[in-house]
């Protein structure tokens, strides 16, 4: 969470993919909490996984009561340290939460958690694994 917000400060989630060749060398997801890129400013080393590994009805990225360990990245090149980057995932009310995080904010300072709510959340997860699995967003929607 940005330092200085409250608790109850509220992120927003996008969802990309890079298509791989020729732009790089593998097919790649992209988390952005409020215009950040949570992957490589967490460790430039990762690389998001394959889009169909995180963007599949009820998959890792779906939030529910009891908090998950989510790997969202792994390290793309052999070196010494982790060679996976997870979140933990966890629906409280109308609010999705990641935590475990630690990516300098805008500001430099740490992030740490982040709170979506519900609704935006469920829409960009729904809408980015429809563009995946090439179907409608609002099919998807029913499926998570």
């Amino acid at each position: 969470m940005l330092d200085g917000q409250s608790d109850d400060a509220v992120s927003t989630l996008l969802i990309s993919a890079c298509p791989g060749p020729p732009a790089c060398t593998a097919v790649h997801t992209y988390l952005f909490v409020d215009g950040l890129d949570v992957i490589t400013r967490s460790d430039s080393r990762m690389a998001g996984l394959d889009p169909r590994r995180l963007l599949r009805p009820g998959g890792p990225l779906y939030p529910t009561d009891m908090p998950s360990t989510v790997a969202v990245a792994i390290q793309e090149q052999p070196d010494p340290g982790p060679d996976r980057l997870t979140i933990r995932v966890r629906l409280r009310g109308e609010t999705v939460i990641w935590s475990d995080l630690m990516y300098p904010g805008p500001d430099g300072r740490p992030i740490e958690e982040v709170r979506f709510r519900l609704e935006q959340y469920l829409g960009e997860v729904a809408t980015s694994t429809a563009r995946e699995l090439n179907v409608k967003p609002s099919s998807m929607l029913s499926e998570l």
